[in-house]
């Protein structure tokens, strides 16, 4: 008797478990107690997913907009600015093939956590750090936790939210365009409001990433899937038993890994270049310095509603190629007119810059279609990102020589729509219904 109240118990605690990740509170049976407990941590977990996506891009926008005023503060050329810009890619690249593995180690929230402390402190000391190398560096420590995050968010949702992939992925998406956004209107206004000296208008942006830090810490020790993620009958044929661990991917093998990971390059350029560059061509054409901050966060906001809208669609979708389309002809048509009449049109060529941008949660979003497994994620989005981002490096420092050398802005102009046909091709290959595990097992 003892012995079937104990495996009652063993059954019931089971079933509580695999409610977490779908976020239902009711389980039958269950005590109050439980049943707040789950919904509780259900949604900590999702607002620390929230925080922590939201704190993803102002160490990159908020420099964007100060930029003019870091270069002349510490003596940079435009080359050594445009070097600058592709830090972020770079540190994304070396530090984002480490996530795995540290999530294996130490447990996904536990390096989440410890990512948000990074951010905190690199973007306090940055400014004050004293000289190039010194902000180049404390730049990187920040841009470390970004980088880890940045390849964990895909797997955090497929881990604890296998039924709403589409849906998570599109609320992380939403916040983290919305924190890009806001670092990039709110910088200038905010350094005005402070005295008008940089310093202290890019440290204020560190504490967002401690507010982020907080409900991270209950999932510290948290290193086990939700049995949600677990299949109830596994290969063994004995209910309840975990499958053994698969042996990793040869991720290499899979044709769609790697157009995912050129795809994912080209739009991080793109985005990079925008984030690094976009207020700048604006000032040099004739708009305000406020101005040109608002004009980059039109940009980044329209990627606020968007982000939430196109991963749903795109999981409805059996192949992603079309939207892949419509997003590469709106970066196309802006540039163009960017070209053409850059104060004129400005406000519509922010619009259609916008709707382009939204190539990253898309991006995201087929990351976690173009993998089966929790394990096939992880692999897929620290490839993808890892290879994007050595992709994506030299884009920006390439606009800064340009720039520099030609005088203007339209050979810039013109590398950038050059690279978003190749964009659309491959972004359109990627998109194709098919698994890196069946490609990887060939």
């Amino acid at each position: 008797m003892m012995g079937l109240m104990a495996s009652d118990e063993t059954r019931t605690e089971t079933r509580t478990q695999a409610r977490v990740g779908s976020g239902v509170a009711e389980v039958p049976g269950e005590a109050p107690a439980t049943r707040a407990w789950t919904t509780w941590t259900t949604r900590l977990l999702v607002l620390g997913i929230v925080l922590a996506a939201v704190n993803l891009r102002p160490a990159i926008t908020s420099l964007g907009a100060l930029l003019e005023e870091v270069r002349d503060g510490l003596g940079m050329s435009g080359s050594i600015a445009g070097l600058l810009t592709s830090v972020p890619p770079l540190c994304f690249a070396v530090f984002g093939v480490t996530a795995p593995r540290l999530a294996r180690r130490f447990g996904p929230g536990a390096v989440v956590c410890a990512g948000m402390v990074a951010i905190t402190a690199g973007l306090l000391i940055r400014p004050y750090a004293g000289g190039t190398g010194g902000f180049l560096a404390a730049t990187a420590l920040a841009l470390m936790g970004i980088a880890v995050s940045n390849v964990l968010m895909p797997v955090i949702v497929k881990r604890y939210f296998p039924d709403r992939v589409g849906s998570m992925t599109g609320l992380y998406s939403m916040a983290l365009a919305l924190g890009t956004s806001v670092a990039a209107a709110a910088t200038v206004p905010l350094t005005n409001a402070l005295g008008g000296h940089w310093q202290p208008g890019l440290a204020l942006w560190a504490v967002l990433p401690a507010l982020a830090v907080l409900p991270w810490i209950p999932f510290v020790r948290d290193r086990k899937a939700p049995a949600s993620t677990v299949p109830s009958t596994p290969p063994s044929g004995r209910e309840g038993e975990e499958p053994a661990e698969q042996p990793p991917l040869r991720i290499t093998r899979s044709r769609t890994a790697w157009a995912l990971a050129v795809f994912f390059g080209l739009q991080a350029t793109a985005a990079y270049i925008t984030m690094g560059w976009m207020a700048q061509i604006f000032r040099d054409s004739g708009v305000s310095a406020g101005t040109a901050g608002l004009l980059l966060a039109v940009i980044m906001v329209m990627g606020v509603p968007l982000a939430f809208v196109i991963p749903r669609v795109a999981t409805r979708l059996p192949h992603q190629g079309p939207i892949v389309l419509v997003l590469g002809l709106c970066g196309l048509a802006g540039y163009a007119g960017l070209y053409f009449a850059p104060v004129g049109g400005a406000w519509a060529w922010a619009l259609l810059l916008g709707i382009s941008n939204c190539a990253f949660p898309l991006a995201l979003t087929m990351v976690g279609m173009r993998a089966r497994t929790g394990a096939g994620v992880a692999q897929l989005s620290a490839f993808a990102q890892s290879t994007g981002y050595l992709i994506s490096i030299p884009g920006p420092l390439l606009v800064g020589v340009l720039y520099q050398h030609s005088g203007g802005w339209g050979l810039p102009i013109a590398l950038m729509s050059a690279l978003m046909v190749p964009q659309i091709v491959v972004g359109v290959l990627a998109g194709r219904n098919r698994t890196v595990e069946d490609e990887a097992a060939r």
